[in-house]
C-alpha cells in the first residue's frame, strides 16, 4: 500500500541522512542528533495536524478532472499520508535510541536522565502500536499514546533547555534557547499537538435508537463540511472514538451513526448519553479523495453507510451507491432509509437477512461495470474493505478504502 511505500521512503530518506552525517562528522555533535530526531517527530506530528489534514484534502479536490485518471487515482491516495507519521515516529526514536548511546559520557546527568527517560518511553510507545496488540489492547495503546505522549513532550523540551544551557558558551539562558534550532521544531510540534486540546467542548446531543445495533446522534452547532470525521469521548482523558460525521441538509449541526462493535460503542447504545466531548475540528475522511474521480461506486457495509451519506447528500460526484446491510429498516430505522433512496433513488440495498452474505469484490465489480464508473469506495471492515480494494485495484480499477493505519 501506498502508505507502507511512505514509510519505506522515510526511512531510506534518513539512510542518506545517516550516510552524508557520517561523511561530515556531524554525529559526534549530541545536539545535531537531537535536531535529526525531532526533525522525524514534527513530520510524525504535522501530518496528522486537523488542518492541514483539510488543506490537504481541499487541495485534491479541486483537481480538474480533465487530468489523466492514472494521476488523479495516485492523488486520491493522499489519506495514505499517514504512513509519514509511522516512518517519522520510527525513525525518530531510532534516532533518539542513538542519541542516547552517545550522549553517555559526554553531557551531564540530568540530560542523561532525561534522555533514557525518553528512550524508554519511546519503546513502549512503539511496542504498544504495533497494529496487533493494537487491536487486541486498543485502551492501553490510546492510554499509553497520549499519556505517553505528553510526558515525551515535557522531557523533550527538559532536555533540549538543559543541552542549550549546557552549550551556552557564556551565553545567558534565554540567549541559548532562541539559537537552539532543536527548540524551534519543539515550539512548532507543541503547538501542533495542543490546538486540538484547546478547541475542547462539551456539546449536548440527542440520541435515538432505532435497534440495539445502532444509535443514531444528533447535536447542533455548526454545519461541518461533508465528509468529515470527528473524534468524541463521554470523558476527556479517557476514550475517544471518531465517527463520520453526516451534515443534515439545510440545517446546522450533524449527525452520527454509532454502531455496536465493542465496549465502548455498547455502552454507548445502551446508556447513551446526554452530553459528549469534542476537541478540534471535524476533520476530511478519505472518501473525500474520490471527489476527483467523473463517477464512483460506493460500496459500504452496515454502519459504513455513514462516512458515504454525506457524500450522498452533498452529491458532489455521480455515484452508485451499493449498501449490504441487516434488514436495513429494522436496524437503522425508516427515516434513513427514505432518506438515502431519496437522495440516490437508483441505491442497491443488498439485505444480508433476507439474501445472506454476497460475495464482496464481485459485487462491487458489477456496479463498477454496469454504472459506467471510474472507480470504488468502499467502507467496511479491515477484511472486506481490504479484500475489495486490492481485489479491485489488482483488476486495474482505481479503489479507496480505510487503511487503519493510527
Amino acid at each position: 500500500m501506498q502508505s507502507n511505500r511512505l514509510i519505506l521512503t522515510v526511512l531510506l530518506i534518513n539512510l542518506v541522512v545517516f550516510g552524508y552525517g557520517l561523511t561530515q562528522h556531524w554525529w559526534a555533535t549530541v545536539a545535531n542528533v537531537a535536531l535529526v530526531a525531532q526533525l522525524n517527530f514534527a513530520v510524525g506530528v504535522l501530518v496528522r495536524q486537523q488542518f492541514l489534514v483539510n488543506a490537504l484534502s481541499r487541495v485534491v479536490m479541486t483537481v480538474p478532472k480533465s487530468w489523466p485518471l492514472r494521476l488523479r487515482w495516485a492523488l486520491a491516495k493522499g489519506y495514505h499520508l499517514g504512513g509519514l507519521h509511522v516512518g517519522g515516529a520510527i525513525c525518530g526514536t531510532l534516532w533518539f535510541l542513538g542519541l542516547t548511546v552517545i550522549a553517555t559520557g559526554r553531557v551531564g546527568v540530568p540530560v542523561l536522565v532525561i534522555y533514557y527517560a525518553q528512550a524508554a518511553l519511546l519503546l513502549a510507545i512503539v511496542f504498544t502500536s504495533r497494529p496487533k496488540f493494537r487491536a487486541k489492547r486498543h485502551d492501553l495503546f490510546e492510554r499509553m499514546h497520549r499519556f505517553g505522549g505528553w510526558t515525551l513532550s515535557t522531557l523533550f523540551w527538559s532536555g533540549a533547555v538543559l543541552l542549550a544551557d549546557e552549550g551556552a558558551d557564556g551565553d545567558s539562558l534565554p540567549e541559548a534557547i532562541i539559537r537552539t534550532p532543536t527548540i524551534w521544531v519543539l515550539v512548532v510540534t507543541t503547538a501542533s499537538s495542543l490546538l486540538p486540546w484547546l478547541l475542547l467542548r462539551r456539546i449536548p446531543v440527542e440520541i435515538t435508537r432505532p435497534s440495539s445495533h445502532v444509535a443514531l446522534v444528533k447535536a447542533a452547532g455548526r454545519r461541518p463540511m461533508a465528509g468529515t470525521t470527528r473524534s468524541v469521548s463521554r470523558h476527556p482523558l479517557r476514550q475517544w472514538h471518531s465517527f463520520a460525521v453526516v451534515p443534515t441538509p439545510n440545517a446546522p449541526g450533524f449527525r452520527m451513526a454509532v454502531s455496536r462493535a465493542g465496549d465502548w460503542t455498547a455502552e454507548f447504545i445502551d446508556n447513551p448519553p446526554s452530553h459528549l466531548w469534542v476537541r478540534g475540528v471535524p476533520t476530511a475522511g478519505m472518501a473525500n479523495y474520490g471527489t476527483v474521480f467523473r463517477k464512483v461506486v460506493y460500496i459500504v457495509t452496515g454502519s459504513g453507510i455513514g462516512p458515504v451519506l454525506a457524500h450522498v447528500l452533498a452529491a458532489r460526484v455521480p455515484h452508485q451507491l451499493v449498501w449490504v446491510t441487516r434488514d436495513p429498516v429494522k436496524t437503522y430505522g425508516q427515516e434513513l432509509v427514505d432518506e438515502i433512496l431519496t437522495a440516490a433513488p437508483g441505491t442497491l440495498i443488498w439485505d444480508t437477512d433476507a439474501n445472506g452474505k454476497p460475495d464482496m469484490v464481485e459485487l462491487a465489480y458489477s456496479a463498477y461495470r454496469s454504472s459506467g464508473s471510474e472507480a470504488v469506495i468502499c467502507v467496511s471492515n479491515k477484511k472486506v474493505t481490504w479484500s475489495v480494494v486490492h481485489g479491485l485495484e489488482s483488476r486495474g480499477i482505481p479503489a479507496l478504502g480505510p487503511i487503519w493505519d493510527s
